[in-house]
């Protein structure tokens, strides 16, 4: 377990310093590097590229994630749950540190779920998605337990990521004290 490091993103607190995620789940008050939002995105993708996986844990109760149809796309007010047929493109709502930490402020944001992503997609025009093992079991049909979640999806909703050390980037690591 000491190999191991939990790194999450909000702005109410400082950066590059470890802090308490304020959820119910974090009885034991356990500690968190934090940093910008789209260093938590860059770690990840270091991460993938170097062959290490992810823990990832989200929040999945919104309407745009589908699991039933292997996809989070960030797209408040669209619900993918129930529509029969996608767009050619579905237009996602940009997410930068403000929207992330606004939706974490007004409870938009919850603690749910706990997942493992393995790697990195793209979709046929060049957009890059997160696969993702959903432990609920290969019961969402054709996808068999798996789905795409969208960087935007990942820069909203994700509360925190469970990753090796070596899987930090050396010029981060540094900056956050890991050895």
């Amino acid at each position: 377990a000491s190999e191991y490091v939990e790194i999450t993103s909000f702005s109410h607190h400082p950066f590059y310093e470890k802090i308490r995620v304020e959820w119910p789940d974090n009885y034991e008050h356990e500690l968190y590097y934090n940093v910008p939002i789209d260093e938590l995105v860059e770690v990840m993708d270091y991460a993938i590229e170097k062959g290490f996986t992810i823990g990832w844990d989200a929040d999945m109760s919104e309407t745009y994630f589908a699991h039933n149809r292997g996809l989070a796309l960030f797209t408040p007010g669209e619900n993918l749950k129930a529509t029969d047929s996608y767009p050619a493109r579905f237009v996602e709502t940009p997410v930068d540190q403000d929207v992330r930490q606004a939706m974490f402020d007004d409870f938009t944001t919850s603690d749910d779920h706990l997942m493992h992503i393995t790697g990195i997609s793209k979709d046929q025009e060049g957009a890059k998605y997160y696969i993702v093992k959903n432990s609920w079991g290969p019961n969402n049909g054709e996808y068999k337990g798996w789905f795409n979640a969208s960087v935007n999806y990942v820069k909203a909703k994700t509360i925190a990521i469970m990753i090796h050390k070596d899987a930090v980037p050396k010029e981060l690591k540094k900056k956050l004290g890991i050895k």
